[in-house]
C-alpha cells in the first residue's frame, strides 16, 4: 500500500495464503492493474494532444513572425493559409472537448424522436455534392417508418464523421453507401441498424482493433495538410453511439473496403442525464 500511494503501480502482492486472503490479493493486482493502466492512458492522451497541437501553432508562430520580420508579405493567401490553421486548432480543440464530456457521460444531449429516413436524407445531401466531386458514388436507402429516440444533432454527427471518413479513404470512381433497417437487439428490443460502407483502401487487420481509439490514424504519416483528419472522429462517433445505448462495430479487407455497423434500439435504456 506505500508503494502504491508512493506512486509505484507496479506493484503486485503475492496470492497465497487463506481463501480470502487471496481473494483480497487478486482484487488489490486488479486495481492496481487498472490503475496503472489508467495512468498510461493519460500520459499517452498528453502527449498525442501535445503532438496534434504542436503542428498548427508552429505554422500560425512562423507565419505571423514572417509577416512581422518582412520575410512574407502579409497577402491574402498568407492570412488565408494562417487562418485556415487557426480553424482547424478550433476544431481540434472542440472535437477533444466533445470527447472528454462524452467519455464522462456529461455531453449535453436532446433527447427527441428521430425519424431515421429523414436523418439518413440529411447526411445524403450534406455529402452529395463532396462525393461527386470526389468522383464517387453515394448511396442513401432507409427502410420506411422506423423512429427512434435520441439526439438528431449527434445521431447527424455520427454519420457525418463516418461518411467523411469514407470519402478521404475512397478513391475516385468508388462508393459509399448508407442503409438502414429495422432490427432486434439480442435482448429482443426493437432497433434500427445502420450500415456505412465504403469500396476504398481500407483497414489493415493489425490496426482494425484500435482505430476507436483517440488520434488512430491508419497511415501515421499522413497529416492533415494530406486530408487526414484529426483521429478524433471515429472515437467521437463511438462515444455518441454508446450515449445512445448502442454499439458501433467495423468491419475491414485492405484494399477492398470497409464496412461500419451502428446498432441503436429504438428506445434507449433510460439514462440520469436525460430530460
Amino acid at each position: 500500500l506505500v508503494a502504491v500511494a508512493a506512486g509505484d503501480l507496479s506493484v503486485r502482492v503475492p496470492v497465497h495464503g487463506p481463501a480470502d486472503f487471496q481473494r483480497l490479493a487478486v482484487s488489490f493486482n486488479r486495481m492496481t492493474a487498472e490503475l496503472a493502466r489508467a495512468d498510461q492512458q493519460r500520459r499517452n492522451l498528453t502527449a498525442d494532444v501535445a503532438h496534434e497541437l504542436r503542428n498548427p501553432l508552429h505554422i500560425i508562430q512562423g507565419n505571423l513572425e514572417g509577416i512581422l520580420d518582412g520575410v512574407y508579405e502579409p497577402t491574402q493567401e498568407h492570412v488565408a493559409a494562417t487562418l485556415d490553421e487557426a480553424r482547424g486548432l478550433g476544431r481540434l480543440v472542440e472535437d477533444l472537448r466533445t470527447l472528454s464530456l462524452a467519455e464522462a457521460g456529461q455531453l449535453p444531449m436532446t433527447w427527441e424522436p428521430v425519424d431515421v429516413a429523414e436523418l439518413m436524407t440529411d447526411v445524403g445531401v450534406s455529402f452529395g455534392g463532396l462525393a461527386e466531386a470526389a468522383g464517387l458514388t453515394l448511396t442513401v436507402t432507409s427502410a420506411p417508418g422506423l423512429t427512434l429516440t435520441g439526439d438528431a444533432g449527434r445521431l447527424d454527427q455520427v454519420l457525418g464523421n463516418l461518411v467523411a471518413n469514407a470519402l478521404r479513404h475512397t478513391p475516385r470512381g468508388g462508393a459509399i453507401t448508407l442503409r438502414a433497417e429495422p432490427f432486434s437487439l439480442a435482448d429482443g428490443r426493437r432497433a434500427v441498424r445502420i450500415i456505412v460502407s465504403d469500396t476504398g483502401e481500407g483497414i489493415a487487420a493489425a490496426d482494425l482493433p484500435y482505430i476507436f481509439d483517440r488520434f488512430w490514424r491508419g497511415d501515421r504519416a499522413r497529416t492533415r495538410a494530406d486530408g487526414a483528419g484529426s483521429g478524433l472522429g471515429l472515437a467521437i462517433a463511438r462515444q455518441l453511439v454508446l450515449a445512445h445505448a448502442g454499439s458501433i462495430t467495423a468491419e475491414s479487407t485492405a484494399g477492398r473496403g470497409t464496412v461500419f455497423t451502428l446498432d441503436l434500439p429504438l428506445d434507449p435504456t433510460p439514462r440520469p442525464d436525460r430530460a
